[in-house]
């Protein structure tokens, strides 16, 4: 019997590599406001802790709050009509995925970006495989706060007993404490294993297998390698 019954993602860095396209939009919003341009690894350094965050950190330090709200504004609207420009799933995934399914364990994705962005992705790179998925909402607290992995979990109608989150981020790491769940971080996304050990991170996998195979072989006693609830 596989260790868990259902598995937590996080989207970008995780399942997708979007950072082009989020780069992309980025720097559209920024270049309508005369602003300069931000380089793809600035933005992997913005991205992770919602939209609103990645628009702070990249206008100019003292930009005046209704710029940047505008500014936000044009990177959504750009974002939605460009996010699947060179958005692609990171090798590996779309298999993953599948055997995951077939085996018969319930997947959800849980991310920070706005949850139109969210589910459209979900529905165009996975479809049924992945039923829920939950972004940016108002109403509910972003991660880390616990509140949109538990919305999720009651959308899959399961407890979260056997749960465990998967992320590439220390806000993930973050997420899955404070929803008392496991995690284990991959490094193939916009985090390096330095970073995530750094901020925590005490299972690590480096390729897509890896993850199968922590997340679908039967608990092995102490095995250190094993995630563990908090």
């Amino acid at each position: 019997m596989p260790p868990f019954d259902t598995v937590i993602f996080d989207l970008d860095g995780t399942l997708l590599n979007t950072l082009e396209d989020l780069a992309d939009s980025t720097n559209y919003a920024l270049a309508a406001h005369h602003m300069p341009q931000r380089t793809l690894d600035e933005v992997r350094r913005f991205v992770g802790n919602g939209v609103a965050l990645l628009i702070h950190r990249a206008v100019p330090q003292g930009t005046p709050p209704e710029t940047e709200e505008a500014v936000l504004s044009c990177f959504r609207a750009h974002y939605l009509g460009n996010m699947e420009h060179k958005t692609a799933p990171y090798a590996g995934i779309p298999a993953l995925l599948s055997s995951l399914s077939e085996a018969g364990l319930s997947l959800a994705v849980v991310s920070n970006k706005f949850d139109g962005a969210v589910k459209g992705l979900c529905e165009k790179y996975f479809g049924p495989v992945l039923p829920v998925a939950v972004g940016e909402s108002p109403g509910v607290a972003k991660k880390p706060a616990a509140d949109m992995v538990h919305l999720a979990l009651r959308a899959l109608g399961r407890d979260g007993g056997r749960a465990v989150y998967v992320g590439d981020s220390d806000v993930d790491i973050a997420t899955a404490q404070n929803a008392a769940l496991p995690c284990i971080s991959v490094t193939w996304g916009f985090r390096d294993e330095e970073f995530l050990r750094a901020h925590g991170a005490q299972h690590i996998v480096h390729t897509p297998q890896q993850l199968l195979e922590a997340l679908l072989l039967p608990a092995r006693g102490e095995d250190a390698s094993a995630p563990r609830r908090p």
